[in-house]
């Protein structure tokens, strides 16, 4: 397995998205604890206006799927400046869909917290998180393009250095903004790390709460657009853009047709994930805090497989594009084992020691009490999730993103939610009982992936 030189190709092009994408997911865990500070329900409220606004900004991994699809099979058959046009083609589809949706989505905030919440405080605080939040849309999207492209061109680390420094810029304006100039040196000192507040006090700023958090995230989501253009001036990278270029709005539609059944699953699932957070909403406040951390902690344990599904499927879009089958299978073998070693060991981690985890970002012990067995029911799904998110990611790579896109819809919906209510309310289990259909959805998921992938009707798809 580590011999094999697509093994090392694998592991090389993943390992810059794995740390980028564990870099975003630590970083809004330090954001969380840092809300969790203000309180239960300004914890609540943020976890649920993240969650509503990723509905949205979903879009993107149709985006970035569509352009990572086109241009890796481009960059088999060696046509560099069609990688670059299905680039130029992501940003039109990311401003075509973003503004009207910003608008529909600012106007609508108030409606859209009072639907998920029940209390009027984190209702109000959850709209002014959104008002701020949704005119990060157009940038998140863009952002999601430039992945695809430097995924599938073999330039990850680009996407490991803007996702970084774009993080640790949220992270430190999210200090500024939440706490303001007089409360931050305070945070600091209780952490027992006082001289960091250094970096803060060279000017005077508000106590924004729950809004300076949401301003930070903006930034910083612009910040990370603006990077990734300056990356296209690399020497190495530049030859992909040029005057050559030009837009058809044919191959507009072909990449939406092709992005579109991704984006529209991921939205589904996210807006299925907002009513799952609802039904927890329902058992209680303390419950949907946890939930919101053990989300936060599941998303840094899935990064591994996301990372290697990327990898493998730019390699795997590049080897079709060569019409070299053999090595087209040979990736999806170690993409599945690379994902199952590193997921499995996360997984293991979380069986052992949850509340050791979960202490590290929640302060109340009872919260951490009642989240520890679900944090253990996430290290057990590792093994499935690790099979299923990379041959979902190897499917779209391959060109076809209806099949597993559907599958997943039809699972959220007539699975997962269904069973989520019924175990958590009817039945009495409350969080555990929540966690549970989580569980048996990616199972089922994860089952019929492999079983589709064995079917080998991959091997023919054109794009």
């Amino acid at each position: 397995m580590f011999r094999s030189n697509i093994s090392k190709q694998i592991i090389i092009l993943a390992i810059p998205i794995i740390i980028s994408q564990l870099s975003r997911v630590t970083m809004s865990l330090a954001d969380m604890s840092m809300v969790s500070i203000l309180g239960v329900k300004p914890l609540a409220a943020t976890g649920m206006a993240s969650l509503l606004l990723w509905v949205v900004m979903s879009l993107g991994i149709g985006v970035r799927t569509a352009v990572q699809t086109v241009s890796s099979r481009r960059y088999g058959e060696k046509k560099y400046n069609e990688c670059g046009l299905a680039l130029v083609n992501g940003i039109i589809i990311s401003v075509l869909f973003s503004i009207p949706l910003t608008i529909i989505g600012y106007f609508s905030s108030h409606k859209i917290s009072k639907f998920f919440l029940i209390d009027l405080d984190a209702i109000e605080l959850c709209n002014k998180y959104i008002e701020i939040g949704i005119f990060g849309l157009l940038f998140v999207l863009i952002a999601f393009a430039f992945q695809g492209f430097y995924t599938s061109i073999e330039k990850t680390k680009v996407h490991m250095f803007v996702t970084i420094t774009s993080n640790l810029l949220n992270v430190y304006l999210n200090a500024a903004f939440i706490f303001g100039s007089v409360k931050i040196v305070k945070y600091f000192k209780q952490l027992d790390i006082g001289w960091v507040g250094i970096f803060w006090n060279w000017i005077s700023f508000p106590e924004l709460g729950v809004q300076g958090a949401a301003i930070a995230t903006l930034i910083s989501q612009g910040f990370m657009a603006i990077s990734y253009v300056v990356y296209l001036k690399k020497n190495d990278i530049k030859d992909f853009i040029n005057n050559k270029i030009k837009c058809k709005w044919k191959q507009v539609y072909q990449q939406i047709k092709l992005g579109f059944p991704v984006g529209i699953q991921e939205m589904f699932t996210m807006f299925g994930f907002s009513l799952f957070y609802k039904i927890i909403g329902t058992i209680g406040v303390l419950e949907l805090a946890g939930s919101e951390v053990i989300l936060n902690i599941a998303h840094a344990s899935f990064m591994p497989a996301v990372g290697v599904g990327m990898a493998s499927a730019a390699l795997l879009g590049k080897f079709l594009g060569e019409k070299d089958i053999v090595k087209a299978s040979k990736t999806i073998e170690y993409g599945v084992k690379w994902s199952f070693l590193i997921m499995g060991t996360m997984g293991s981690i979380f069986i052992l020691f949850p509340k050791h985890i979960l202490s590290l970002f929640i302060i109340d012990i009872e919260i951490i009490n009642i989240s520890a067995p679900c944090l253990q029911m996430i290290g057990f799904v590792q093994y499935f999730d690790a099979i299923g998110l990379t041959l979902f990611f190897i499917l779209t790579g391959a060109g076809n993103t209806k099949f597993p896109a559907l599958v997943n819809i039809g699972l959220c919906w007539i699975v997962f939610l269904p069973l989520a209510y019924i175990l958590s309310l009817n039945a009495n289990m409350g969080l555990i009982g929540a966690w549970m259909s989580f569980s048996i959805w990616v199972i089922l998921f994860s089952i019929i992936m492999s079983l589709k992938v064995k079917s080998g009707s991959w091997k023919s798809i054109k794009v």
